[in-house]
């Protein structure tokens, strides 16, 4: 090699090594090997305070037994849940069992996540005593004292690379797995959830972090800037605002009242024109939500000095909106395929609420939950809807057959409640608006009663992350199926079940019975009976079926008069009703303490 060859080469390689001083990286708390680190960095470590100055962190709850103490909050009575408690004094005075609780969560900034109820009756007497049975040591501990139900914010230990806080109001235990901050001046905790949602923070934390698993300490060493606009604080009250309604326009929120497709300021007699005014007002909250990020960016990086390092651009997958399909879905979709996805899922959205109004979780004409503790009946709900304009199920059993063999088939009554949301003037065109959005691969023929048959109840167990409220009934072969609600649950509704059962063999009987007349009648075209003949066939093999299940299955489950308790968790309670159930896969997993 010549030696101006061999120049060029040291020339080419030095781009790709980073020279600083041993003394630099003493800049940067913990001594984090920022190699990349500009001068710029470099000082902003070294001239500002760090945040711990101004706020406090403390890890969360460590409950020793999850499996225990810990709910998804609806698997629960929800008059059993306290919600807004000011402290332990007052939580302890509500005799309540269930309080919020804060577990880390998917990547959300803002506000949300807010899904888990921890059994801290009592100020959490049967948590603390509870002992490891090897050892006897009591396995739970930091329980949170003084810094219980507390406003603050939280965030996810371990994240996909984008650091978030969340805004957690007063009422709320924290977990390990979702630690707490706490502002010391109680009006500055807006400028700090500004302050950690930014890039700057984002991008520093790369350097204090980086395996993106984020500890209080990484926290805390963040340097701090505190003259800043009171700009910052506005842009995150209203990005907090907004991410909770957003939270709160989806049925896994407590805080859910109706839904956004029903509103009165959105509804038209067509479905179709409801969506597209639904989804221009998502989108101007997720542009608006990205500007003021955007906005809250440049300030920062101007407060630190960083233009020539940062922008302040925010990607729309990383407004964290559930109405936001480029967040919700994420990947490298076309937005052709964003929009099918979210039309698809709002109209499934739209059926699982119809579920609930059907059951009498909801209702019309009466906001927020109706039925939702252990044991409530048609007559709870009649007292407390008196002129429902879409009667709940009397005796909370709701066949879903391939076929209208009983007037409350779940297909029969959804098309009813669609009647009474959107009209009958354009029934026809908006049952085919929702086929359409629920068949975004093309499948020929796709009906509704496909949908409920074959991906209703798939889709509710993963709503409800495995812990679902609906329960179904199910023959092997998938002949019978019906729902019931957990909540309304009694220990005869399997003989409830079972009289849907019977009912329906003796339906599939009596229509052998009629095609084996055809097949005898000599006016029959020989077409006619060949299509009899495999009908009778199908016939004979479903009632076989269904008479296995009631013998092997459902009449012993009738006669036992099963009692559940909705405090033993959906885990535990489905388990019971055994192999009448729908299998979900994973139920049975063992869970992390």
């Amino acid at each position: 090699m010549s030696e101006s060859q061999s120049s060029n080469r040291e020339q080419s390689m030095e781009k790709y090594f980073f020279r600083a001083a041993a003394e630099d990286f003493m800049k940067i708390p913990g001594q984090a090997i920022a190699y990349w680190a500009s001068d710029a960095v470099m000082e902003i470590f070294d001239e500002n305070p760090p945040l711990s100055k101004l706020i406090e962190t403390r890890e969360g709850l460590t409950t020793g037994g999850n499996n225990l103490f810990l709910r998804l909050w609806h698997e629960v009575s929800f008059q059993s849940v306290g919600l807004r408690m000011s402290g332990n004094l007052h939580a302890q005075e509500s005799k309540k069992r269930y309080f919020p609780y804060v577990k880390g969560g998917d990547f959300r900034r803002w506000s949300g996540n807010y899904e888990y109820v921890v059994n801290w009756f009592n100020d959490g007497e049967e948590l603390k005593i509870f002992k490891d049975p090897a050892t006897g040591r009591v396995r739970s501990h930091n329980y949170n004292g003084e810094y219980g139900f507390k406003t603050g914010f939280t965030w996810s230990g371990i994240s996909s690379g984008t650091f978030a806080v969340r805004n957690v109001p007063v009422g709320f235990m924290f977990d390990a797995k979702g630690p707490m901050g706490f502002s010391l001046a109680q009006n500055k905790q807006g400028i700090h959830e500004a302050f950690l949602n930014s890039t700057v923070t984002n991008n520093l934390l790369k350097m204090l972090a980086p395996t993106l698993d984020f500890k209080l300490g990484h926290i805390l060493n963040l340097p701090t800037v505190e003259s800043l606009p009171d700009e910052v604080r506005v842009n995150r009250d209203y990005c907090v605002t907004a991410s909770l309604d957003d939270w709160n326009s989806f049925e896994t929120s407590w805080a859910f009242t109706s839904l956004p497709l029903l509103k009165v300021d959105l509804s038209q007699k067509r479905l179709k024109t409801s969506y597209q005014n639904l989804r221009s007002g998502w989108r101007q909250i997720t542009l608006e939500i990205q500007r003021l990020e955007q906005e809250n960016n440049r300030i920062f990086i101007n407060a630190y000095g960083l233009q020539d390092e940062l922008t302040p651009e925010v990607p729309l997958s990383e407004i964290t909106l559930t109405c936001n399909p480029h967040y919700r879905y994420g990947g490298d979709k076309t937005e052709e395929e964003l929009e099918a996805l979210l039309l698809a899922d709002t109209m499934r959205e739209f059926i699982s609420y119809a579920m609930g109004c059907m059951f009498g979780r909801y209702a019309l004409d009466k906001p927020g939950l109706v039925l939702a503790n252990q044991g409530e009946t048609i007559e709870d709900y009649r007292r407390l809807v008196p002129n429902s304009r879409f009667e709940a199920d009397a005796d909370n059993v709701i066949p879903m057959l391939d076929g209208e063999w009983f007037a409350d088939d779940v297909t029969e009554r959804f098309r009813q409640f669609l009647r009474v949301t959107f009209g009958d003037d354009h029934y026809d065109e908006n049952l085919a608006f929702i086929e359409q959005a629920l068949n975004p691969k093309g499948k020929r023929n796709f009906t509704l009663r496909d949908y409920m048959l074959g991906e209703f109840y798939t889709d509710h167990v993963k709503r409800y992350k495995k812990r679902p409220i609906y329960w179904m009934f199910s023959s092997p072969k998938g002949t019978f199926n019906a729902l019931i609600y957990l909540h309304r649950y009694r220990p005869d509704t399997a003989s409830v079940v079972l009289r849907y059962l019977r009912e329906l063999r003796a339906k599939l009987a009596a229509r052998q019975s009629t095609l084996e007349q055809v097949l005898i009648n000599p006016a029959t075209s020989q077409g006619e009976k060949t299509k009899a003949v495999k009908e009778i066939d199908s016939l004979k093999k479903q009632i076989i079926e269904l008479q296995d299940y009631e013998n092997d299955t459902l009449y012993p489950l009738a006669t036992a008069n099963v009692a559940l308790d909705l405090d033993d968790g959906v885990k535990v309670n489905y388990l019971k009703l055994g192999a009448a159930l729908k299998k979900i896969a994973g139920l049975d997993a063992k869970e992390e303490d």
